[in-house]
């Protein structure tokens, strides 16, 4: 049985320079776009795209495969042309509105938000075993992988393989942006394990008083892991893991896990978890006037009552009789 075992969410490159530069809120794209072919097979889809993303948040969505906007490194296919409108509208809907709405206007991705967003069939097979799904790139450009499984039925799939990502490297830019407070790297010092994260399981890594395993990898990456997972997760899948993050577990060399009968680690996964979040809650409230728990309710109402055919209507009636 092949076996997904890891996501690997990598952030490469500095978002701002240490003069504190900001990203230009003007496009970053030529005022003069080419005319939309209506005959086309794809105008449906790039209208949508121009006129959501491009027009209102500054972004361009590639679809298209292009060799220079992948790496080469990984064996990819494109994305099909139905799992992109799928794509874009989620996106859309769980993503860029949600921020709009908390936030009040399009300013704010519009200033911070990536420039670019690149959607890839496959996924990249690590020779680790592990899968890479999702790659930002200075803050700038954000690539999505897997787009071909992509199950709107599937909430939780959703936002473990994009959604997740989508969070998790939008925190990035913004603590890239304003730095999180010093006392957030004192509570989990001498936990991290950047070199065999994968090793540890889910559950110890709860544990332990991280969200999952990739979180316990390094410092920024517990950071935004933490503000990643609560917006997604549903209060049952919160409560699955602090369950988890207040039991013991081993871990064999074949992979077998044991849930211990006496928590061996002397931490308090769920208190360390909550002492985490409310520095992530403050930070974002006080840095960024956004307020964490309206943020998280916003997706929660939004994925609970989700229509992906009304979603995708917005694209297949595009330039229909109405």
């Amino acid at each position: 049985m092949k076996k997904l075992c890891y996501i690997i969410i990598l952030f490469a490159g500095i978002v701002l320079s240490a003069c504190n530069e900001k990203l230009d809120p003007e496009s970053i794209f030529p005022n003069t776009q080419e005319e939309l072919d209506p005959t086309s097979y794809s105008f449906q889809l790039d209208s949508f795209c121009k006129k959501n993303f491009l027009e209102e948040y500054n972004v361009e969505f590639r679809y298209r495969m292009q060799d220079i906007s992948s790496d080469m490194d990984f064996n990819l296919v494109p994305c099909t042309y139905d799992n992109a409108i799928t794509m874009a509208v989620l996106a859309k809907y769980l993503w860029w509105d949600v921020y709009k709405e908390v936030t009040g206007s399009y300013e704010f991705l519009r200033q911070y938000g990536p420039r670019i967003i690149c959607l890839i069939g496959s996924a990249g097979h690590n020779s680790t075993g592990s899968v890479t799904l999702g790659v930002a790139q200075g803050g700038l450009k954000v690539t999505l992988h897997a787009i071909n499984y992509i199950d709107p039925s599937n909430v939780s799939t959703l936002n473990e393989f994009y959604f997740k990502t989508m969070h998790h490297e939008f925190s990035h830019i913004l603590h890239q942006t304003k730095t999180y407070p010093a006392e957030f790297r004192t509570i989990s010092a001498g936990f991290y394990k950047p070199n065999g994260w994968e090793e540890r399981s889910e559950q110890e890594a709860r544990s332990l008083g991280f969200t999952g395993n990739y979180g316990s990898s390094q410092e920024r990456e517990d950071f935004v892991e933490i503000i990643a997972n609560y917006i997604v997760k549903t209060d049952d899948e919160w409560a699955s893991m602090m369950s988890d993050a207040a039991k013991g577990w081993k871990q064999d060399d074949d992979g077998t896990l044991h849930q211990l009968e006496k928590d061996e680690d002397g931490i308090d996964g769920p208190a360390v978890i909550e002492q985490k979040l409310a520095i992530c809650r403050n930070w974002l409230r006080d840095d960024w006037n956004i307020d964490l728990d309206s943020l998280r309710n916003e997706v929660q109402r939004r994925q609970a009552n989700m229509n992906i055919d009304s979603l995708r209507n917005q694209v297949l009636t595009i330039g229909t009789a109405q």
